[in-house]
């Protein structure tokens, strides 16, 4: 799946590959620094499953300028899939690398079959691709978050309906 955003900038958005593994990372540490690594959403990441058909990368001139990854996990007894990080470039987020990064991963999360996609982030930006706060007040990540930051998008009609439990393992 690629997808090309109608832009001069020629951004591509690709399926993360093996060998951008260190990129991503790379991306990773300077969009969020060290810090990155005491939210809850990490801890998530540290006993989810990575899912590299749903990741994707943004590139431009041959550069990685964005990244997303997806993580299946389980909220309380529904599978689910997790959003993040995603990382942009500054330069690349007036392109809107950002965006198409996140509707390509949630397209292909549907794609795939599962119910919805939960992330940690900010509603003002994320409602914009259908994410929302109001089914997950129920939903408890692995250590301290704003709950007020976790927003969850059903890929099908009531993908989140009822939605409660910790978010665990798949």
């Amino acid at each position: 799946m690629s997808l090309t955003v109608p832009a001069a900038s020629q951004l591509q958005i690709l399926p993360e590959r093996p060998s951008d593994a260190d990129a991503v990372e790379a991306l990773n540490d300077r969009a969020f620094g060290p810090g990155r690594f005491t939210k809850s959403s990490e801890r998530v990441r540290e006993f989810a499953e990575f899912r590299p058909d749903l990741s994707f990368c943004a590139w431009s001139d041959g550069e990685m300028v964005g990244t997303v990854r997806m993580w299946r996990v389980r909220i309380g007894d529904r599978e689910a899939v997790f959003l993040g990080p995603l990382a942009v470039n500054a330069e690349a987020r007036k392109l809107g690398a950002g965006g198409a990064l996140v509707e390509a991963a949630s397209r292909a999360s549907a794609a795939a079959g599962f119910p919805l996609v939960l992330l940690v982030g900010d509603e003002p930006y994320f409602a914009r691709f259908g994410y929302a706060s109001a089914k997950t007040g129920k939903v408890r990540m692995p250590g301290p978050v704003d709950q007020r930051r976790v927003l969850a998008l059903e890929l099908r009609p009531g993908g989140a309906d009822g939605l409660a439990g910790p978010v665990g393992p798949a």
